[in-house]
């Protein structure tokens, strides 16, 4: 096989070997850093659940995303000629999901820096033996991890949007299904009770809970596809018709995270250059909403011209309405996303090294 290769090909691999490598290298470099600033990423995490924002944040998104998947339900299960090609379309291509979704990567990040300016703490804060790349990572992630919260209640979705192969109207939610949900819900509590500062003690009893979880998600994944699909005559809460492909779902997931990273990166960016909370989810909103208005602002021009592709290059909501929530995973989104969040982060880190020159 290596023999029919040519010299530009060995070159190609040399490079993307490279690459690996050079990728390799920054993530061990990055999680060590993030290992030592641990305690730093579990105060800001924890400190979501002391804010009053964050459960309003919490309580409006789960009852925006419930009354879509609502919605989405009534046209799967709906008889005649009415229904939807693509529920995840249906769901994440809505104006009112984007709606929601413009305000909660300001609400979330406008803390992370303007508060510690405000009350006089970023000084003590860049005193304390880590560099600022360490400090501003451990806020991101502290904070992306938090916007994942907000979407784990919506596994309780899965079962209806990942029909995988099953009869006609296959059943959707049955005891197996519900086993796999609790399953993925303990999964993610073992990975929460790890943050917390209990020593060896709590390690283990996450560990226990991790393995749990598992083994109920494995249980009840295997009940739901395999036993429910054979036999769909058993306690049945909800049936769907087949037909629904599992990919949208999960490149609609990828996307959700890859949007929320860059989002939030730029709101990161934006609370470390003012002292005002109000002011830096004011300014954080802008910046969300200069990826977000073409969703809703579609003007009346060529679809092949220059300005529309620029447009839609740019545009979030168009990026799910027409390829994530079908199924089609772009890495030209997939660019734009990594590497907006990767500048907003460099600048960030810029920016708390000149106040510290100053």
């Amino acid at each position: 096989m290596f023999t029919a290769l040519t010299t530009n090909d060995w070159i190609a691999l040399g490079c993307i070997g490279a690459m690996l490598l050079v990728a390799a290298v920054v993530a061990l470099v990055i999680g060590v850093g993030l290992f030592e600033a641990r305690s730093l990423v579990r105060r800001e995490f924890f400190g979501y659940f002391l804010s009053p924002i964050a459960y309003v944040v919490f309580v409006v998104f789960l009852a925006v995303t419930g009354h879509l998947f609502y919605l989405t339900m009534e046209q799967l299960t709906a008889a005649g000629p009415k229904g939807v090609e693509f529920p995840m379309q249906l769901m994440l291509g809505d104006e009112r999901f984007w709606l929601v979704f413009l305000f909660i990567p300001p609400l979330l990040t406008m803390r992370l820096f303007a508060e510690e300016r405000a009350t006089g703490t970023l000084e003590m804060l860049m005193t304390i033996p880590l560099r600022d790349w360490q400090v501003v990572l451990s806020k991101y992630l502290a904070c992306f991890a938090f916007y994942v919260v907000l979407w784990i209640p919506t596994l309780a979705y899965l079962p209806v949007l990942l029909n995988l192969g099953m009869p006609i109207f296959s059943p959707a939610w049955t005891a197996y299904s519900i086993t796999l949900i609790a399953g993925l819900g303990l999964v993610v509590l073992s990975v929460l009770l790890a943050l917390l500062p209990g020593g060896t003690g709590m390690r283990l009893f996450a560990l226990l809970v991790l393995i749990a979880g598992l083994a109920a998600a494995g249980v009840g994944g295997y009940g739901h596809y395999r036993i429910d699909a054979l036999k769909p005559g058993g306690q049945v809460l909800v049936t769907v018709p087949t037909g629904i492909d599992p990919m949208p779902v999960l490149s609609s997931y990828l996307g959700l995270a890859l949007a929320g990273a860059m989002f939030l990166a730029l709101g990161l960016l934006v609370s470390s250059l003012v002292r005002s909370q109000m002011v830096a989810a004011l300014l954080s909103l802008v910046l969300c909403l200069a990826f977000i208005v073409v969703g809703f602002w579609r003007p009346d021009m060529d679809a092949g011209g220059l300005t529309y592709r620029v447009l839609l290059f740019f545009s979030v909501p168009l990026h799910f309405s027409q390829d994530f929530s079908r199924g089609l995973i772009d890495t030209r989104h997939l660019v734009l996303y990594a590497s907006v969040a990767v500048f907003a982060l460099f600048l960030t880190v810029r920016s708390l090294e000149s106040r510290r020159w100053r």
